[in-house]
């Protein structure tokens, strides 16, 4: 599996890191209680922190609106993943289960207020790549549609022309996403070295381990900035 940064994101956003956890041989297609339960206590966690609280004010939001400022994004109007999530269970609307291996992610996000991905990497052909959209990148709307041009010069997680990811960390497509037969797959944990690197840490090392004792798969840990533009491991 591979995973990359282009240079030029790194010129925006010099600070980004990006903490990698790889999975192989997972098991997605049955019941796994205890990741019910990690993703619920999650869930009653942050409705108790988030009581009378603006999400887009918090300390741990409010760099990623500023990210995406840098990056010519209006956080006004397009709300990086983990300010959405928190805005949507502020509001009392709670969060769904959606399948074991994403929602696990989705609790370690929730706990550690951190934007993380999952992508299909049996979709991925040589790597999945954060870059600069160029012409020809097409983005298939989560739950189908009509494919999208992404914007000239927008950040987006990419595979072959596909993006997977439009606006940074806004919105996945359809194509990459995780399902019941999924069993490969790589989860970016989008964070800033001076900033939240800490949490960074503390949600990969907690994503590998649960990870592998509860479904018993094999995971591989990185972390991408500046310096190290490149993740690669053959699991």
């Amino acid at each position: 599996m591979r995973f990359e940064v282009s240079p030029d994101v790194f010129d925006l956003l010099p600070d980004a890191c990006f903490g990698v956890v790889a999975v192989r041989g997972v098991d997605n297609s049955k019941a796994y209680p205890q990741v019910s339960e990690l993703l619920h206590s999650a869930i009653a966690g942050c409705e108790g922190a988030l009581a009378g609280v603006k999400v887009k004010e918090s300390p741990e939001i409010v760099p990623y609106r500023e990210a995406f400022r840098a990056l010519g994004i209006n956080p006004n109007k397009f709300m990086c993943s983990i300010e959405a999530l928190l805005t949507r269970i502020a509001k009392g609307k709670g969060f769904p289960e959606i399948s074991p291996i994403g929602d696990r992610g989705n609790a370690v996000s929730l706990r550690t207020r951190l934007p993380i991905g999952a992508h299909d990497m049996g979709t991925v052909t040589r790597a999945l790549e954060v870059r600069h959209a160029r012409p020809g990148d097409t983005f298939v709307p989560f739950g189908g549609g009509e494919a999208e041009t992404p914007d000239e010069n927008e950040v987006v997680y990419v595979s072959d022309g596909q993006v997977r990811t439009r606006r940074w960390t806004w919105r996945q497509s359809e194509i990459g996403k995780i399902t019941e037969a999924t069993t490969d797959l790589l989860f970016p944990i989008d964070g800033f070295k001076s900033i939240n690197y800490d949490r960074v840490l503390e949600a990969r090392r907690e994503l590998s381990e649960l990870i592998e004792s509860i479904f018993g798969a094999k995971t591989a840990v990185g972390m991408v900035d500046k310096d190290n533009p490149v993740f690669e491991c053959a699991l």
